[in-house]
């Protein structure tokens, strides 16, 4: 889908960088708050903060980068889906948030399908898993045979429950067939500054935040979540190359407004966002953060959202987590 999306999209970001980044008439009046659900440092406010950046160029508004952090992104998406719907309140989505929660909270305050109205999907991320350098374990194999031997000793750090380093823990957990402890974070940063630290044994953490880590020996990188070795660090196996098959767990990106906002509003606030992601800093910033960028209609990102739903809420079953 994700291919399918990459392909579709190409030929229209040529078309509309031949366009200005029109504007309702009436949009935008004042500064727009781009709300991250995580704090600040991690993947999604990084890549947050380079986005919006040429947005207000392009919108000529402010884009004020508003963090908060906590329920695995609820608190933020529940802000976004109650706010007016008048383009000056968005949110950076993810796949925990708009593909995850819903199954794995049993009550959360938005339906991700119903509350937002889907502007872009920015680009998609591999996960890299890294242990501290003090664990016994150079490789993959060597990991999995340790947690075997100490069943419920080792602990993997997370940016906090339901995001994306969460559930690849526990379909790791479950594909390996070991006992880890999920250890929650309120965002990516302060999770891998514990991994770092210690005080955590391992984590799927972004490239975005932990490829400056893996070259400077702070952790150890064993494999790479996606189905192909990630253009980064291209002599890092997957985790499917190394024995579990099948294993992608990627995280994605997107923007997305309340429901209701005006037709006109989203059209030009996709036009700017295309815009910006072709942009060649851009381009080359978010590359370097490990970001394939994808640059989707607001149709397509309703589609691969309304796909990924499923496929995330298996995998929530399967490992049996559930939170309030």
């Amino acid at each position: 889908m994700l291919r399918k999306i990459i392909t579709l999209t190409a030929g229209l970001a040529a078309v509309l960088l031949a366009i200005p980044a029109a504007l309702a008439a009436d949009y935008p009046t004042k500064p727009t708050n781009l709300l991250v659900a995580f704090t600040p440092g991690g993947p999604s406010d990084v890549l947050s903060r380079i986005v919006g950046r040429k947005m207000e160029q392009l919108l000529g508004q402010p884009f004020v980068i508003e963090n908060r952090p906590g329920a695995g992104g609820n608190i933020a998406a529940e802000q976004t889906a109650h706010a007016p719907a008048d383009g000056h309140t968005l949110l950076m989505g993810n796949n925990s948030i708009l593909a995850t929660n819903a199954a794995l909270y049993k009550t959360i305050g938005f339906d991700p399908e119903k509350d937002f109205a889907p502007i872009s999907l920015i680009g998609s991320q591999a996960n890299i898993l890294v242990v501290n350098p003090k664990v016994k374990a150079n490789t993959m194999a060597e990991l999995i045979a340790l947690a075997k031997a100490n069943p419920g000793k080792i602990n993997f750090a997370s940016s906090g429950h339901g995001a994306a380093a969460h559930l690849a823990g526990e379909l790791f957990k479950t594909e390996a067939k070991i006992d880890i402890v999920h250890v929650p974070y309120k965002g990516a940063a302060p999770a891998l500054q514990d991994v770092i630290a210690g005080h955590v044994d391992m984590m799927f953490a972004t490239a975005a935040s932990v490829v400056p880590h893996i070259l400077d020996g702070k952790v150890r990188a064993l494999a790479v979540t996606t189905l192909k070795r990630t253009t980064v660090l291209p002599q890092l196996a997957t985790v499917d190359e190394l024995g579990l098959k099948g294993f992608d767990a990627t995280t994605w990106h997107g923007l997305v407004a309340p429901a209701k906002t005006p037709k006109e509003i989203i059209a030009a606030l996709h036009r700017a966002t295309v815009t910006a992601l072709a942009d060649p800093p851009v381009k080359k910033s978010l590359g370097d953060l490990g970001v394939d960028i994808v640059g989707s209609t607001p149709e397509e990102f309703a589609a691969y959202i309304k796909s990924e739903i499923p496929k995330w809420t298996a995998i929530v079953k399967a490992s049996g987590a559930t939170l309030e």
